[in-house]
């Protein structure tokens, strides 16, 4: 029998069994209901209907599993039929004892007597809703039944009105803010009856459901009032172009973040609608929730300070974006609230939604089920949170690093690539230091200055603050690659530093005060005397944090270039050639093979790899990897060593003669297959009887395997180029010494008249290039009208350019060692200090700018898109398009052995390089050979050499 009437109300037909308590899991009435029976229910959360009916009546009531879905639908009608309880559509859905939305709680419990009046509550403004039925149904003594229960029904009704009515203006956000109270809602009678614990109990979950509104409604706030007005601005607020990647960058995922959040405020305000003012438990919403948007508040939080610091450099530097973000402050539901607080929402929201939780949890009573499921929740969010440190920690040291690297001023003119545009770069640490004038006539001795560690350089600067606030760091010396940085003493006793008085004035010298300094001393390992710094730190607690700090960054930077070789170097002797030592034996030094000069690979006939290595005492030739080396000539310190592998020919220069040997015989008496006699019968004679030899260099020109040598006679130097000839191309033809002798070689071009100051030559891919004091000369020795085209780098419009003007002073004091073409079409010109670019036609490029060594070369190789600087005791790897360091090679005493640029054979790309060795006994000291093998590309990052010139672009040399 259902009552179509607006209030619910309870018909009691005749004979019929008392009336079902109407609140859930009640054994006592509220205050204002009927008194309970003393000992009928000692804890209502042990007591449950079943226990209490254990065949299943009054109804087929059963409890709810915990990890049912807050989501899931409700399960349809009540199965007692004794009494008819009618109620709005609203609250009938909540009477059903399946219902998932309702957990019971110590609330639950029954309190003392009914209002003697019922006007007492119907008087309040708002009033409290009757609990509702959701898991169990209690029959009341039957000497309470008759009297009250009319009077309790309309005064249910009447409560149940309002609190309705005022929950739903709640959730609209419609009351004003001093009624968004929890006890604003219920009347002073229901808050008596509930307990002191209980109502702040839920006066807290009250601030869960608000804190939740307001949350999502700022969620939605960022999306109508900043993101889609920027996107639809006109004019632009953003470039077209940067607005897309803008908006992703500052908003990151925040609409995914929002659709969580909505879902779970909307059962939040179901959960609020069906149990107020009594609401059990929000737990299994809340938890559910939260493993649903774990992956996008990760994503977010971490990104967060990034998004920060891309909305505030914007903002610094658009004034566009400056007027938009004033226009938005100016809506009334942003509340004077900058972006930043929009955007630091979801960062802060979880702490706050922990603590809500934990304050909960703090305050329910024992034998609720909130005991055992929120300690689940809480160490689920704590270890969220705590899992999401590193990743704001690791995002947060991000930004400085940008703002470092945007703030840096580099020295003008020099071309220092920091790899600032990699995502594994970081800053280790920064603080302020300061450091001493060497000077003693200096009258203010200190300088401050600001000193930043990254991953892989240590910067020196000056700060400068500009107007507008803007920062400025301008590097005072050149930045240490953390591959050069070396640690000296961090152990010396204070100074004092002389500081002015803060009040300023005529007596500031008087007044001054002296404050301890600590001083602390790092060097660069290529210059430990010129590049030696004594900085001091504030404190000693200062100075030991960098110490920390920079032996961790060498400890992290070793391991990674460890683990990113570009080289890899592999070891192929280390014990074969001596030299006499300090533990060597008087008189057995004479037995040792003296100093490694030269070293060459070529293979033999039936394919046996042999190597050949210039000592001072002469050349020895074995197999690799073997340490039985014989002596076979005797040509001590040669100059040179070339291996023509296709023409089978051993090519030595010694001293003053450039001569040839046949490769097949050298190897043959090498394996004792052949007298040594047969080596001296196929010597030939290439240059030296009308002059001396001063160098010689072998590569691939214009599709030839050449011989380039320098020849100096009474008065000039003059520059030959031969060109190998194949044994099946062999022919009679008169040489320069003798008539009517087999020759092996054969001239390419004419002779070229060089400047006396000539002291190596580089063969090109047409041309060739020849080293000489003042400069590079660019030759083609087969075109006698143009022999020489230009002199690189072309510095003719140094006077109209000061950029080009110091770029020739700096190259002027340097001595070029050679050229490398890059990918760009540009080249390099390789001296020992320094590296520049020059376009195809020998101009400076790149506004004359240029790269500084960190050591003096000797010489240089080309690898791949890398250029390799050999010094006695480092080996610089740079990249080639942008002179960025990338590897470094430490040894002692240091010599590039083999290198040629012919490429025609498997051997011609190999990299020997001789280093001191670990041996140093009565053998004497050992000389370390070892091979520089090049590894694969770790990332598509890496540009590889074009194999093909563009068309046209050597035009102008030959190149």
């Amino acid at each position: 029998m259902h009552n179509q009437r607006r209030y619910p109300y309870v018909t009691i037909p005749p004979g019929a069994s008392p009336l079902p308590d109407p609140s859930p899991l009640q054994a006592y009435p509220y205050k204002f209901e009927n008194h309970a029976p003393s000992g009928d229910l000692l804890n209502p959360w042990d007591q449950t209907p079943t226990a209490r009916h254990p065949n299943g009546r009054p109804g087929e009531l059963r409890s709810l599993s915990r990890t049912q879905s807050a989501y899931e639908p409700v399960p349809p009608t009540i199965s007692f039929p004794e009494p008819e309880l009618h109620r709005s559509a609203s609250q009938r859905a909540t009477l059903h004892p399946y219902s998932p939305r309702h957990r019971p709680s110590k609330s639950d419990d029954g309190h003392d007597t009914l209002p003697s009046s019922r006007d007492h509550v119907a008087s309040t403004s708002f009033s409290p809703v009757t609990p509702d039925s959701a898991y169990s149904v209690h029959h009341l003594p039957e000497f309470d039944w008759e009297a009250p229960v009319d009077e309790l029904t309309q005064e249910l009704s009447n409560v149940s009105l309002f609190s309705e009515e005022g929950l739903r203006r709640f959730q609209a956000r419609q009351l004003a803010e001093k009624d968004e109270e929890w006890h604003r809602l219920v009347p002073p009678e229901a808050q008596e009856a509930l307990g002191k614990k209980e109502v702040e109990r839920q006066s807290v979950l009250f601030e869960l459901f608000k804190s939740e509104r307001d949350y999502v409604e700022d969620l939605k706030l960022v999306t109508e009032v900043f993101v889609e007005p920027l996107r639809f601005a006109n004019p632009p607020v953003i470039a077209p172009d940067k607005l897309r990647p803008f908006v992703q960058e500052v908003f990151w995922n925040l609409g995914q973040i929002t659709v969580h959040h909505e879902r779970m405020l909307a059962a939040l305000f179901e959960r609020q609608l069906d149990q107020h003012p009594l609401v059990q438990s929000v737990t299994d919403i809340v938890l559910e929730t939260c493993f649903q948007f774990q992956s996008e508040y990760e994503s977010y939080i971490k990104h967060y300070p990034l998004a920060e610091e891309r909305h505030r450099t914007e903002l610094s530097r658009n004034k566009s974006y400056q007027a938009f973000m004033q226009k938005c402050s100016q809506d009334p539901r942003v509340r004077k609230r900058d972006m930043i607080t929009f955007l630091s929402r979801p960062v802060t929201r979880l702490p706050r939604l922990h603590l809500i939780l934990e304050h909960i949890y703090k305050i329910t009573e024992p034998g609720h089920p909130d005991l055992e499921d929120l300690p689940l929740l809480l160490n689920i969010l704590s270890d969220f949170l705590k899992s999401t440190q590193p990743g704001i920690a690791a995002a947060e040291n991000r930004v400085k690093y940008w703002n470092v690297c945007e703030s840096l001023t580099m020295p003008k003119g020099e071309i220092i690539d920091l790899d600032w545009y990699n995502e594994s770069r970081s800053l280790v640490y920064s603080g302020p230091v300061a450091r001493k004038s060497k000077s003693e006539m200096d009258w203010h001795p200190w300088t401050d200055l600001f000193v930043a560690l990254l991953d892989n350089y240590l910067l020196l600067t000056k700060e400068e603050r500009r107007s507008g606030g803007i920062l400025k760091r301008y590097v005072s010396s050149r930045p240490i690659p953390i591959e050069y940085l070396k640690l000296g003493s961090f152990e010396g006793q204070p100074e004092s530093r002389k500081e002015r008085s803060e009040e300023g004035g005529i007596l500031d010298n008087l007044r001054a005060q002296y404050k301890p300094i600590y001083p602390f001393t790092i060097y660069h390992s290529a210059d430990k005397l010129t590049r030696r710094y004594t900085l001091y730190a504030p404190t000693e607690s200062a100075r030991e944090k960098w110490r920390n700090a920079l032996v961790e960054a060498k400890g992290i930077d070793d391991v990674r270039r460890d683990a990113n070789k570009w080289f890899a170097p592999q070891l192929v002797d280390d014990g074969s050639f001596r030299s006499p030592g300090g533990f060597t034996p008087r008189g057995f030094g004479s037995k040792a093979s003296g100093r490694v000069v030269n070293a060459v690979l070529f293979t033999a006939a039936g394919g046996k790899r042999l190597m050949a290595v210039g000592c001072a005492s002469g050349i020895y030739v074995g197999s690799r990897g073997d340490i039985n080396f014989r002596k076979i000539l005797s040509y001590g310190n040669p100059s040179s060593i070339i291996v023509l592998q296709d023409a089978n020919k051993f090519i030595v220069h010694h001293e003053s003669y450039l001569l040839a040997y046949s490769l097949d015989i050298l190897a043959r008496v090498a394996m004792y297959q052949a007298p040594a006699s047969s080596l001296d019968a196929s010597m030939e004679k290439i240059a030296g009887e009308d002059g001396t030899v001063l160098f010689c260099s072998a590569g691939r020109t214009k599709q030839r395997t050449i011989i380039v040598y320098a020849l100096k006679s009474f008065f000039q130097i003059t520059v030959h180029a031969l060109e190998a000839c194949n044994l099946s191309e062999l022919r009679r033809t008169p040489s320069r010494g003798s008539q009517g002798t087999i020759s092996s070689f054969k001239p390419f071009g004419e002779p070229l008249y060089v400047p006396k100051d000539a002291y190596s030559v580089t063969p090109l891919a047409k041309t060739i290039a020849i080293s000489t004091e003042k400069g590079i000369v660019i030759a083609d020795p087969t075109n006698t009208t143009r022999q020489t085209v230009s002199v690189v780098p072309d510095f003719s419009g140094a006077t109209s350019n000061m950029d080009m003007a110091d770029l020739k002073t700096r190259c002027e004091d340097a001595k070029p060692l050679g050229l490398i073409r890059t990918e760009s079409g540009e080249i390099l010109v390789v001296y020992d200090t320094l590296g520049c670019y020059i376009t195809k036609y020998g101009v400076p490029s790149r506004k004359s700018g240029f790269i500084r060594w960190e050591a003096r070369a000797t010489s240089f190789a080309h690898r791949g898109s890398h250029v390799l600087l050999f010094s006695s005791e480092f080996i610089e790897i740079r990249r080639l398009s942008t002179g960025r360091l990338d590897q470094v090679i430490e040894g002692s005493d240091i010599r590039l052995l083999l290198h040629t640029n012919m490429k025609s054979h498997s051997t011609d790309d190999t990299l020997l390089v001789a280093m001191r060795g670990t041996k140093d006994d009565k053998d004497g000291v050992s000389d370390k050979i070892i091979e520089l093998v090049r590894t694969g590309e770790f990332s598509s990052m890496q540009t590889p050499m074009a194999s093909t010139p563009v068309e046209g672009i050597w035009d102008e040399w030959d190149m």
